[in-house]
């Protein structure tokens, strides 16, 4: 009889101890990821910050409490045991997430939209993981975005996803309501 050892679960608290050494981490329903710091790219942070723009733009026209629009990877714990940790390109935080315990230095919870903006670095499966995992922990819209071909791909909980290209509009409806853009705009430099 042979014993297998599962992999230790770390906690979110264990993540934050670990030294800023120039190695990426995440922490993945309790199990570590790490990756060396990935290289941003002109073209990864001009859609950034289109991207922060227009949600922004979009979110001072919202009633209040209206939410968030943050981006550089803010740090979210999508859940605890085992602690989901990750990191976001941008997001759009409703009102009740972000005013959870607003002194940590994560936010607890989902953010509404998730947007992953693609890097050469990255691996098809960590981002497939990824989107899993948001919908999972209830992410209502998850967009990753191509710079380099310059298209959005929309992800949602029980739906196929949708490609979307430079001669097409984005919504995020119903869950941000009104937000309607052209992908050439989130592009345009």
């Amino acid at each position: 009889m042979s014993l297998i050892m599962s992999p230790r679960t770390m906690t979110t608290e264990e993540l934050l101890a670990l030294p800023e050494d120039g190695i990426d981490r995440e922490l993945i329903r309790g199990q570590l990821r790490e990756k060396p710091m990935t290289r941003r790219n002109r073209w990864h942070s001009a859609a950034e910050v289109s991207i922060a723009y227009f949600l922004q733009s979009w979110l001072e026209s919202q009633p209040k409490p209206h939410g968030l629009v943050v981006g550089g990877e803010a740090g979210f714990r999508l859940r605890r045991n085992p602690d989901s940790t990750v990191g976001i390109d941008v997001a759009f935080v409703s009102a009740e997430v972000a005013a959870n315990e607003p002194d940590a230095p994560y936010f607890e919870g989902a953010p509404v939209l998730a947007v992953e903006i693609l890097s050469p670095s990255d691996k098809q499966e960590e981002i497939d993981e990824k989107v899993e995992l948001y919908l999972e922990m209830g992410v209502a819209i998850v967009w990753v975005v191509n710079p380099r071909f310059r298209t959005v791909v929309v992800f949602r909980a029980h739906a196929a996803p949708e490609m979307f290209n430079e001669h097409q509009e984005l919504s995020a409806e119903p869950h941000l309501p009104g937000f309607r853009i052209s992908v050439a705009r989130l592009f345009a430099s």
